[in-house]
């Protein structure tokens, strides 16, 4: 597996890791509908969260939450709408993104709560 491969897995591990610890209950991770792959699915006080996670081994290039496209949000919307549709569940959701920078000396995670509203 290629090392940003690995080091997205990482971020992934980490943010669940994250979540769990603040409460949340992971209800699904790395769902795919047609080209869109939703990285974690969680759950807390009755909101259904989509989480895409960003991992970084410098923010040299930038903060790795400015990745998320315009494009990339249309996809997670829509794979959102389609996983609320099959399962069948009437709850709010909201849409977060959780930046993890990490190499040998930094380990740190950014939660943005409804973060396509920042954009």
């Amino acid at each position: 597996m290629a090392e940003h491969n690995e080091l997205g897995k990482l971020g992934e591990k980490l943010a669940a890791d994250y979540l769990q610890a603040k409460g949340y209950k992971i209800v699904v991770c790395n769902y795919v509908f047609q080209k869109a792959e939703i990285d974690i699915i969680a759950k807390k006080d009755n909101i259904m969260i989509c989480v895409e996670v960003k991992t970084r081994n410098s923010d040299f290039f930038g903060d790795p939450q400015d990745f998320v496209t315009p494009s990339k949000i249309k996809l997670l919307v829509k794979a959102m709408d389609a996983f609320i549709t099959e399962n069948d569940i009437d709850l709010e959701t909201r849409f977060d993104i959780i930046a993890v920078l990490k190499n040998k000396t930094t380990e740190e995670i950014t939660h943005l709560e409804n973060a396509f509203y920042h954009f």
